[in-house]
Order: structure tokens, then C-alpha cells, then sequence
């Protein structure tokens, strides 16, 4: 039985394919899995967006100046009049994606009572009001995470504000895998001419510290939130460049790709079917860490004031109009977004790390 088991646990051993194996290695890493949770959870907070978000306004940008930097958990009551124009509901993907202005004005008031057929409210500022009932009622609200200066829910520009994170993320290496792939693998495979133009406008924009070059790119294309993703994937494809340019260089002289010569392949269809496939390991673990660097790229510009524009809610932005309580009693109102760029760049980080140790044949 026991020499039965051993043949048996061979045969399975051996018939395991290469990408099983990989993912097992990659799942033995707790660190690489939870922060494959995380990534996951943001993802879907971010998907999601205005259909979870407490205040489910475009841009989360309901104000309520009386209540202003409120507590973490605090409550507030507020009077809701129904307008006189009735709006049209947004359908579900519209009001996910762009949200939808509240079908009511919301007061903030102090106390109310009822009065006959009316409500009876106290403002925070003014005299007592009353409205009829049948055009009107009352609602509590928490807040959870609290107030900004202009009274905005924090929680959901926090959760509004992961939306831009990694959507700047995505497609700025969206752009960057599209340029580095294409130049370094160009680079490699054709040589001569072509590999010193290409390698010496690498080593030109490599020589640009990438803060400033993102600050010259954003003044030429303008502010805003299309703008920042062209601006961040124009000066990420450099790593990925370089990556791509020595693996095909060393894979370029094995037998299978001189094969392809021989059969009279074209250069495109040799890079794209034969070369390209044997350098996504390598291209997936820098594109991670890309990925980290874009999303502290966009909270930087940001917080410069050059990257996302009021009123959309961006963690940099928010970092930039409350880093001013960090020596108050508010200071959680600047340490949250902070909080949240620290966890989701850490995540992609170790994802990262978790990749490379998965795809390192030599292990």
C-alpha cells in the first residue's frame, strides 16, 4: 500500500501543471493573500461606488456648514422638505457610476415637534420653522467617520475617493504596459539602430526624476481627472521598458524563436506568439509595483493641487485640505486618507513580492 501511495502521490505530482504550482506557492504566503483580499475589497468598494456610499450626491459633495467637523459616530437630525419638481430617478448604473442629487432639501435642525397637521423645526441658524407634514418629515443620520470643514460625510469620500485611487492606477499602466511592452520588446528584438534610438530615449526620460516630468506633462495637458491618467502612464512605462528589453534579449537566441526566422515569420507575430507570452511573469510583478507607485504619484499631484480638481474627492486632496488639524483634536480627518494610501499601496507591494517569489523558476 504504501509503495502504491508513493506512485500514486508521483503520477499526481507530475501531473500538476506549471500554474497550479504557482498559484499554491503564491497561496502558502498569507502576507501576498491578504493583500490580494484588500486589493479585492477596495476593487469592490470602488465598483460599487455611489450605490453604497452614505451620502449618494456626485462627488459626495453634500454640505452642511452647521455641522461641520463632527465626531466620528456623532448623530444629526435633519428636516426634509420635498421639492417641488419632482426628478426623475437615475437608473441603477447611472447612479452608480455618476450618483444622483437627493430628492429632498435637507435641513439640519436642532430640535422639532409636531404641531397639528405641521412640523415645527429649530434650525441651527433662524427662527423656528414649520412645514406641513404631508410635504415634509424627519430623519436622523449617522456619521460614522465624521464631518470635513464643510460638512461632508468623510466615510463616503473616503469610499468615493478609492474609485479615483485605482482607476488612475489602472489605466496609467494600462498606458505604460502599452508603450513598454512595444518599445522594449521592438528594442530587443530588431537591435542595431532601432535598439540605440529606443535605449537612448529610455536613459532621456530614466534621467527625468518622474515628479517633475508628471508636473510638465500635467501643465501641457491641462488639470483634471482624464489628464492625470495620460500624465502618470507617460512616465511609468520606463521600468517596464527596460524589463521587457532584457528578457527578450536573452530569449531572442533560443532555438524556437530562431525557428520562427526560418519558417519566415513575421517580426509581429514572432514578439506577440512566441516571445512576449515567456515575459508576462516578469512584466506582471513590475506592473504591481507600478501600480503603487502611480496611486502615491496621483495622491502626490493631489496634494499639489495639479492632479484631481474639486469637487471630485481624492485621498491627496483630502490629505491637502486637512493636514491643517493634524494638530488639533481633528487630526483623524488627514490621517484617515493617509491611512488609506498607506494600506493600498502596501498591498500592491506585497502582491507584488508574493508574484515574484510564485514565478521564480529557480524555487
Amino acid at each position: 500500500m504504501k509503495r502504491l501511495f508513493r506512485k500514486k502521490s508521483a503520477a499526481a505530482l507530475a501531473g500538476q501543471s506549471l500554474d497550479s504550482m504557482m498559484w499554491r506557492r503564491f497561496r502558502r504566503n498569507p502576507l501576498s493573500v491578504a493583500s490580494l483580499v484588500a486589493i479585492g475589497l477596495f476593487a469592490l468598494v470602488a465598483t460599487l461606488g455611489y450605490l453604497i456610499t452614505p451620502d449618494p450626491t456626485p462627488y459626495c459633495n453634500q454640505q452642511y456648514l452647521e455641522l461641520a467637523t463632527l465626531k466620528p459616530g456623532s448623530k444629526a437630525t435633519f428636516l426634509c422638505t420635498a421639492d417641488s419638481a419632482p426628478r426623475t430617478p437615475h437608473s441603477t448604473l447611472k447612479k452608480m457610476l455618476r450618483g444622483q442629487p437627493l430628492p429632498y432639501t435637507a435641513t439640519p435642525i436642532i430640535k422639532y415637534e409636531h404641531a397639528r397637521d405641521s412640523i415645527v423645526a429649530t434650525p441651527y441658524n433662524g427662527d423656528p420653522i414649520a412645514v406641513a407634514a404631508s410635504k415634509a418629515f424627519v430623519r436622523e443620520r449617522r456619521f460614522w467617520l465624521g464631518t470635513d470643514a464643510y460638512g461632508r460625510d468623510v466615510l463616503s469620500m473616503l469610499m468615493i475617493g478609492s474609485r479615483v485611487s485605482l482607476s488612475v492606477g489602472f489605466i496609467a499602466i494600462l498606458i505604460a504596459l502599452l508603450l513598454g511592452i512595444t518599445l522594449g520588446a521592438l528594442a530587443a528584438y530588431r537591435g542595431g539602430w532601432v535598439d540605440n534610438l529606443i535605449l537612448w530615449f529610455i536613459n532621456v526620460v530614466w534621467s527625468i526624476p518622474t515628479v517633475l516630468l508628471v508636473i510638465a506633462i500635467t501643465f501641457v495637458l491641462g488639470k483634471g481627472f482624464w489628464q492625470i491618467f495620460v500624465a502618470v502612464g507617460l512616465t511609468m512605462w520606463v521600468d517596464i521598458a527596460r524589463v521587457v528589453r532584457g528578457e527578450v534579449l536573452s530569449l531572442k537566441e533560443k532555438e524556437y524563436v530562431e525557428a520562427t526566422r526560418a519558417l519566415g515569420y513575421s517580426t509581429a507575430r514572432t514578439l506577440v506568439r512566441h516571445v512576449l507570452p515567456n515575459v508576462a511573469g516578469a512584466v506582471v510583478v513590475v506592473a504591481a509595483s507600478n501600480f503603487a507607485s502611480a496611486i502615491l504619484l496621483e495622491a502626490g499631484l493631489s496634494f499639489l493641487g495639479i492632479g484631481v480638481q474639486p469637487p471630485m474627492p481624492s485621498w491627496g486632496m483630502m490629505v491637502k485640505e486637512n493636514y491643517g488639524y493634524l494638530l488639533l483634536d481633528s487630526a483623524y480627518l488627514a490621517l484617515l486618507p493617509g491611512a488609506c494610501i498607506m494600506v493600498v499601496v502596501l498591498a500592491f507591494m506585497l502582491l507584488a513580492s508574493g508574484l515574484r517569489d510564485a514565478l521564480d523558476v529557480r524555487r
